[in-house]
């Protein structure tokens, strides 16, 4: 039985079919790690390389849920003004100023009514907190590594508790859990007091048949002979010692370059002048570009063409 819209799956098939639905091709154990997050309530923290789908999910998950996305983008230097509240000092100066020609002498009223809710600039994390018509919405911290380790200690509570502590107001609680995906691409270790709190899973390069299928979900104008190319071609890259492996994304932006190019099939020259859509370094474009290229690509239809009079043979 599906789903009803909008609704928390009930099954690790229901949340499969959830991604699905957003064009999010996920194997048993992510779509497991998925459903589990969403059923016990706690946030999912999804590890892995760049490019490999995991910001994607909290997408999705907001797309098929039918929830708001809140995004909070991780940076070097990231700070509670930035990313929970500060107070627009601005109007207190000039609510301040208004007072004092009212001659308005309570000072304790004035500084109760300077610091209260009207006057606070709410950032991603705690517009995560508020009620929302359309249910809890889907809080994504994307790349969490990127930012200093104090910033990662003072989400322990929002983790922990769903609510943040203003010392001029006190705590904020959400009235109901906002789904919250965290994601890093491991520069540096996270503490194991965050990754206590959460659902931790390793997002991996896709084997072959799953980037298959990605590909065909995301690139449709691409044919079947190409993205298997294209697929055989990244796969085989992966394996060699490069700066930066090629990611799922990747992968998907060179489909769609070589679509562009009217590229039926791989050939070494369509390859040599369309690498820097899959390659990020020149290091590795130098290194790949050529006779490298070349030589995989014979590779690549060598196997192709041996599965191909394997699969007839058992016809």
């Amino acid at each position: 039985m599906a789903a009803l819209p909008g609704s928390i799956p009930a099954s690790i098939d229901e949340a499969q079919d959830l991604l699905k639905a957003g064009n999010y091709v996920a194997d048993r154990s992510l779509a497991t790690a998925v459903f589990l997050s969403l059923k016990l309530g706690r946030p999912l923290f999804l590890e892995g390389e760049a490019g490999v789908g995991k910001t994607e999910i909290a997408k999705v998950l907001a797309e098929t849920l039918g929830r708001n996305l809140v995004r909070l983008q991780c940076y070097e230097g990231l700070d509670i003004a930035s990313a929970v509240y500060e107070w627009n000092y601005a109007r207190q100066m000039i609510e301040i100023r208004l007072a004092e020609a009212a001659h308005e002498g309570d000072k304790q009223k004035i500084t109760e009514d300077i610091f209260s809710e009207r006057f606070l600039i709410k950032r991603p994390l705690l517009q995560a907190l508020e009620p929302d018509p359309k249910g809890p919405p889907v809080l994504l911290i994307d790349e969490l590594d990127r930012t200093d380790e104090p910033f990662e200690a003072f989400l322990l509570e929002l983790l922990s508790d769903f609510q943040v502590t203003i010392p001029e107001i006190g705590a904020v609680k959400a009235a109901a859990k906002p789904i919250v995906v965290i994601t890093s691409n491991r520069t540096r270790e996270i503490h194991d007091a965050l990754k206590r709190r959460c659902f931790y899973y390793w997002v991996d390069y896709p084997d072959a048949e799953r980037e298959l299928a990605i590909l065909r979900t995301k690139v449709p104008g691409a044919g079947l002979d190409l993205s298997q190319e294209v697929v055989a071609f990244v796969q085989k890259l992966r394996k060699r010692d490069l700066f930066k492996l090629p990611g799922v994304a990747e992968t998907i932006d060179w489909t769609d370059a070589l679509v562009q190019l009217d590229q039926v099939a791989l050939t070494s020259p369509a390859i040599d002048s369309s690498l820097g859509a899959l390659l990020k370094y020149q290091d590795d474009i130098a290194r790949i570009r050529g006779t490298e290229a070349a030589a995989i690509l014979e590779q690549v239809r060598a196997d192709l063409a041996a599965e191909k009079a394997a699969k007839l043979l058992q016809h």
